[in-house]
């Protein structure tokens, strides 16, 4: 398995829970577990979203090099 640095610290900061995040993304809270869990990843038309939400560029969620820390190292995997 592969992990998703940053996705839960950044959810937090943004005063978000696993449901509140899901509720913004149209997905289940466990959706949003597996992602922060790096188990699956949202597809690239949940990016905007995501990253709005989460208050950082579409790029952040994906450079390791991130000074945010929220990126993806991630696979094909995704859960809707």
């Amino acid at each position: 398995m592969r992990e998703t640095k940053g996705l839960r610290s950044r959810r937090i900061a943004a005063g978000l829970t696993q449901g509140g995040l899901a509720n913004l993304m149209g997905v289940s809270y466990q959706a949003v577990g597996k992602w922060e869990r790096g188990e699956s990843f949202p597809v690239a038309a949940q990016l905007p979203a995501l990253a709005k939400a989460l208050q950082c560029s579409i790029d952040d969620l994906y450079e390791e090099g991130s000074t945010d820390g929220c990126y993806f190292n991630g696979g094909d995997r995704n859960e809707t």
